[in-house]
This record gives C-alpha cells, structure tokens and sequence, in this order.
C-alpha cells in the first residue's frame, strides 16, 4: 500500500516542500529586499550593500544543497 498525496511516500513530499517551498521562500525575501532598498532611496551602492549582506545567509543555504548534492550526500 502507497500512502501520501498521489502515490507519493513521505519522503518525496517532504523533499519536494523543502525544495520548492524554501526556494520561493528566497525568491520572496529578495522582493522584500528590493522594496527596502526602493522605499529607503538608498541608490545603486547602498541597494548592492542590502543585497549582498541580507542575501547572504540564503546564498549559504543554497550552497550547503549544491555541496551536499555535488559530493551524493543530500
């Protein structure tokens, strides 16, 4: 018996919603980003400045998954 949504096990749901649900979750906070640097008026530097410091830590998490998936191990 295949338990799950559709045929799918836990596993692969699971995957899939950390997957894509922490990848739109990215793609929102860098629109959030983007509408900080626009409502401050804080111009091309200060607008590179927000992004590279607060899009930091989700440029770690995107590599952590890029290394793991790189060396079989996530």
């Amino acid at each position: 018996m295949s338990g799950g949504l559709g045929g799918f096990g836990e596993e692969e749901i699971a995957r899939f919603g950390l997957t894509f649900g922490v990848g739109a979750f990215i793609v929102y906070m860098l629109f959030i980003i983007a509408s900080l640097a626009r409502e401050s008026k804080a111009g091309r530097f200060g607008t590179f400045v927000l992004f590279v410091v607060l899009a930091f830590g989700m440029l770690g998490f995107v590599a952590k998954g890029l290394i793991g998936w790189l060396l079989g191990i996530g």
